[in-house]
């Protein structure tokens, strides 16, 4: 560029008639303190909604009853309970107790634990949710999904069926450490890793799972005894065709009829969302009508296996039976690390999505707190995971409840079932309780999702369907790995390959935007302006190199085939740029170095105050030079614009052009 380098920035100020041309200079943030710069680190990644600006400039009093009302919202909500609140609370509780104790005896089958478990587990955690929980609509219980991860993990340890009483210790363990997991998660505000859990994976996962579920439940409906505890299609199949012999033709079609009736009472209810009691009323009656149909026919001595004896009373104390210094301890807390992560991540999604209907807010943080502690107080009182599925709080939101108080009553109706009514559970056949878990668990299959992320997004497709692949053909946990590593992959990518994109002026304005997007814009004459799409960081700095340098080759190259003005400067948009570290920095000198050695000059738009604090310190703006920094594109391509005007082409030796002052 010969002598561009003798120009100072104020003579890019001014124009020919010594008029100010508008250009600013690019300033650096005043430095800060190493712990305050830190603290407000901590703040952003940790508090993002600042949980303690309520107890600024309060008494110690008022503090006291802001805490206590922060981890027991009913504590702030209780005091404008009305009559009317009640009203609608004691319907959706009733409403959605009839839905939770036949799929509560369902989930904890699918567990391979006691039924009775399941209706534990329905009596304890909503009460302790009610307390803390700061969602008005989620119904809290068991879930299918997380029924069926138990059983898979830790059946490969321990033999349900060999020996019951270590499995039942291991369930309560593991549902101890899921309940430990989601409250540090809560209470050292992590609740970001769940996010990793992206909804590609959750759609193909929930979908895989339920697909597992429902073959798992051949078993009920074929009625039969021997059954294979592997949850891949291929292992299902195999022993459902290997025991055509033991088919039970009676069980078969009791199934049916009833799955039959359950999907009549859904369909019934999404065309007319005013009968919603239909299908939330539909599993109970289900069970009452299979109970005195078997009572009456006799069907248990004819194929049609029963639940058989329930224990009467409400939940003893299971603290002691927590095997903490068992040799399957790993497993227990594995189980509990990963059905912890996915009770979470199926429990605040309801939770957003129905506070988002009504129009209020929830704290992640504080549910991760509520549902670590409703699953330690469980783990202590004879219960297993439990979180808010989609199914009963749906429900809960459709029979207009206004509180959490709903759980109470919901709570208080299986603690009276516990009490006076599990004898009658006696003869209730088990294939109708498959019918209830396959009804439930076709609308997890969510197909319309799937291909919604085949028309918007194909790697969110590809995410979707490995992880439902590998449910189904493998197990829980591998499809789990696949879909969290595919996810975690694309993020990688982006972050190590970030988007670089030229920019070209649109006709008339100061706007410089892709020339892909937008065909019409016009290039620069002499100058390339390159779009750095991200924060430059070791992952990336080696990619970002060498791809400015094809860029500019290709640049050099195509004005060189047209014969036009040659290339003199090239301007880098650094306003995606939120950070940039040591590595990054090296990258911008050695690219500085290798625009010098061709006669090009680096320009820089548009620094942030992070980046423009670290090329500070590194002394990178004294190298670089503090006029060929700009506020904006505009003003570096009319800086440019500028010198390029000012200067006139001399031809040297070799017959390449430089440029020498022309003013």
């Amino acid at each position: 560029m010969g002598n561009a380098d003798n120009y100072g920035y104020p003579s890019m100020m001014n124009n020919n008639n010594g008029e100010n041309t508008g250009i600013h200079r690019v300033e650096t943030p005043p430095p800060q303190p190493f712990f305050k710069s830190l603290k407000n680190t901590v703040k952003e990644t940790l508090f993002p909604d600042d949980p303690l600006k309520q107890f600024k400039n309060q008494k110690p009093l008022r503090k006291f009853i802001l805490g206590v009302q922060y981890f027991f919202p009913i504590f702030e909500w209780g005091s404008r309970y009305n009559f009317g609140f009640f009203k609608a609370d004691l319907i959706a509780g009733i409403t959605i107790a009839s839905l939770a104790i036949p799929q509560g005896i369902s989930y904890a089958k699918l567990a391979n634990l006691p039924p009775i478990l399941g209706l534990y587990s329905s009596f304890i955690p909503p009460l302790v949710y009610a307390l803390m929980g700061s969602s008005r609509d989620l119904a809290v219980g068991t879930v299918a999904v997380g029924s069926l991860l138990m059983a898979s993990m830790l059946g490969a340890e321990v033999n349900p069926a060999e020996n019951p009483t270590l499995y039942l210790h291991l369930a309560f363990t593991a549902t101890f450490f899921t309940g430990l997991f989601e409250v540090a998660l809560g209470f050292f505000r992590l609740g970001f890793i769940v996010d990793f859990l992206s909804h590609a994976t959750i759609v193909g996962f929930m979908g895989g799972a339920a697909t597992v579920v429902i073959l798992q439940q051949l078993k009920g409906i074929l009625g039969l005894e021997h059954f294979t505890h592997a949850t891949d299609v291929v292992s299902v199949l195999r022993s459902v065709f290997a025991q055509t012999h033991a088919w039970r033709w009676e069980s078969a079609v009791l199934g049916f009829c009833f799955l039959f009736y359950l999907m009549l009472a859904k369909f019934l209810s999404q065309k007319r969302p005013k009968l919603f009691w239909v299908s939330a009323m539909a599993p109970l009656t289900s069970v009452i009508l299979g109970t005195i149909l078997v009572y009456i026919t006799h069907a248990e001595k004819h194929g049609v296996a029963v639940i058989g004896e329930l224990k009467k009373g409400i939940n003893p104390p299971s603290i002691m039976d927590l095997s903490f210094g068992s040799k399957y301890m790993t497993t227990a807390i594995k189980t509990g690390i990963v059905t912890g992560v996915i009770a979470l991540a199926e429990g605040i999604a309801v939770g957003r999505s129905f506070a988002m209907f009504k129009n209020y807010h929830i704290d992640g943080n504080k549910e991760m707190i509520a549902f670590g502690m409703m699953n330690i107080v469980g783990s202590c009182t004879s219960c297993y995971l439990t979180t808010g599925p989609f199914s009963r709080s749906a429900v809960n939101f459709n029979a207009g409840c206004k509180t959490a108080v709903s759980n109470i009553v919901m709570a208080l109706a299986v603690m009276v079932t516990l009490l006076l009514l599990t004898p009658l559970f006696h003869f209730t056949p088990l294939v109708v309780l498959s019918s209830i878990i396959i009804a439930a668990m076709l609308g997890l299959i969510d197909y319309n999702a799937a291909i919604h992320l085949w028309h918007v997004d194909k790697f969110d497709f590809l995410v979707c369907m490995s992880a439902y692949i590998g449910v189904v053909f493998g197990n829980i946990e591998i499809g789990l790995v696949m879909a969290v590593g595919l996810s975690l992959l694309r993020v990688l990518l982006s972050v190590a390959r970030p988007r670089t994109l030229v920019l070209g002026n649109i006709p008339n304005s100061m706007i410089y935007r892709n020339v892909e997007q937008y065909p019409n814009t016009n290039n620069v004459p002499g100058v390339l302006i390159l779009d750095i799409g991200a924060p430059i960081f070791f992952t990336n700095s080696s990619y970002l190199r060498e791809r400015i340098s094809r860029w500019i080759d290709d640049e050099e190259d195509k004005l060189k085939s047209s014969g036009e003005t040659t290339l003199q400067y090239v301007i880098l948009d650094m306003g995606a740029v939120g950070n940039i570290d040591t590595s990054g920095i090296s990258m911008f000198e050695e690219v500085k170095k290798n625009l010098d050695r061709r006669d090009l000059k680096l320009v820089l738009a548009n620094p942030g105050a992070e980046v423009m604090k670290k090329l500070n310190k590194s002394k990178f703006i004294e190298t670089l030079g503090q006029e060929w920094m700009f506020l904006t594109v505009g003003e570096a391509v009319e800086a440019c614009n500028y010198m390029l005007h000012s200067c006139k082409p001399i031809s040297s030796e070799d017959g390449s052009q430089k440029w020498s002052n022309n003013v």
